[in-house]
């Protein structure tokens, strides 16, 4: 070994160390955080035994975070979506979703992140006998709570989800107009995208725009631009949850074709969730995921975590992965947290008060 090859280890930790520190510290906002995804293991494990539930693969948290990242770990959307089975299994009393929300705004408000946007399905709640709005009614309360805790160092807001494969999407966006000035900020349709397509939910995406109510549509992720297309231009959505797929419609040489132009030009926000992708299929590794090309050719690129449970992530692992496979730095992360405020379903001057008071001189603190 070379005696430079001694000092080379040590500095490469202590670059790696302060990478991760300036990670953590930077304003993070996250658009597309599912609430049964993302439960603390420890949580899971009281709950169930609580309410009596006894279908749990095992009882000792560390092992249960662990069984439902490898159960996720398949590489197809219906498997990953499997492991919510356990999950939404201990969600269905005040008490408890009142816990999990007020705890997802501590952790998340810990990790650094100042915005996020929690999307949940009420009719998953139901059935221990609550109603839809007083499942609404325990999740904003839950969330207030957190914030409180967090010291005010976060703002929580929910999107209501109509699930593809049933048909209450129309009564949950009429709850989501309902409720939205109770902290809903606006309303989405998710689960299994193949056979589902967007288009078969109109009639709740007509009633939120007469109610002139937010929405964000899952597409392009398990299916590829037909998806898009018809989220944007039949549904009308102001962001797409994932969109990686958008690639279908862009050449090799990076020439856009209608659509992708379409989405770029018009600034639709890709709500892009890259360990996810990577469990479900929709991208090889992240090295080759295609947030860089996206990003290099002006899409609206928004960073963010999907389910932190079950792909076993936070924003901040999120931060590292990017830097790990393209060298981003924090001017980049600064790009994709400005981008979700502008993004973010939250009145004009609350979007610009945070990223005007906070991220741009959180981000100023970490250059400095």
């Amino acid at each position: 070994m070379h005696l430079s090859d001694n000092h080379a280890a040590p500095a490469a930790a202590s670059s790696a160390t302060a990478v991760a520190e300036w990670i953590r510290q930077a304003p993070k906002a996250v658009l597309h955080d599912h609430l049964d995804g993302g439960l603390r293991p420890a949580t899971i494990v009281e709950l169930a035994r609580a309410c009596g539930y006894t279908a749990l693969p095992t009882e000792d948290p560390a092992e249960l975070a662990v069984w439902f990242r490898d159960a996720a770990d398949s590489g197809s959307l219906e498997r990953y979506l499997e492991t919510f089975a356990h999950t939404c299994a201990v969600m269905q009393t005040r008490e408890a979703l009142h816990r999990i929300a007020a705890e997802c705004a501590e952790d998340l408000a810990a990790d650094g992140v100042v915005y996020a946007e929690i999307r949940y399905a009420p009719e998953q709640h139901l059935e221990g006998g609550l109603s839809l709005d007083e499942v609404v009614e325990a999740v904003n309360d839950g969330f207030r709570e957190g914030e409180r805790r967090a010291g005010g160092r976060i703002t929580v807001r929910t999107l209501l989800t109509g699930m593809r494969h049933t048909d209450r999407s129309l009564e949950i966006a009429q709850l989501t107009v309902a409720h939205r000035d109770q902290g809903v900020a606006g309303f989405d349709i998710a689960g299994g995208e193949i056979g589902n397509p967007p288009a078969r939910h109109l009639p709740a995406f007509q009633h939120l725009k007469r109610h002139n109510c937010h929405f964000t549509i899952h597409a392009g992720e398990a299916v590829g631009a037909e998806s898009i297309h018809e989220a944007v231009q039949v549904c009308g959505t102001e962001r797409i949850g994932h969109g990686v797929r958008i690639t279908d419609d862009i050449a090799e040489d990076g020439t856009l074709g209608r659509l992708a132009s379409y989405v770029r030009d018009n600034r639709i926000a890709l709500e892009v969730c890259p360990t996810s992708n990577l469990q479900t299929g929709a991208a090889k590794d992240y090295a080759s995921h295609p947030i860089d090309e996206l990003r290099r050719l002006g899409f609206r690129i928004t960073l963010n975590t999907d389910n932190r449970l079950v792909s076993g992530t936070t924003m901040s692992e999120e931060f590292q992965h990017m830097v790990d496979a393209f060298g981003y730095g924090p001017e980049v992360f600064e790009e994709f947290t400005v981008a979700a405020l502008d993004a973010a379903f939250l009145p004009l001057p609350e979007r610009q008060r945070l990223i005007d008071e906070v991220v741009r001189p959180g981000y100023a603190s970490l250059a400095g």
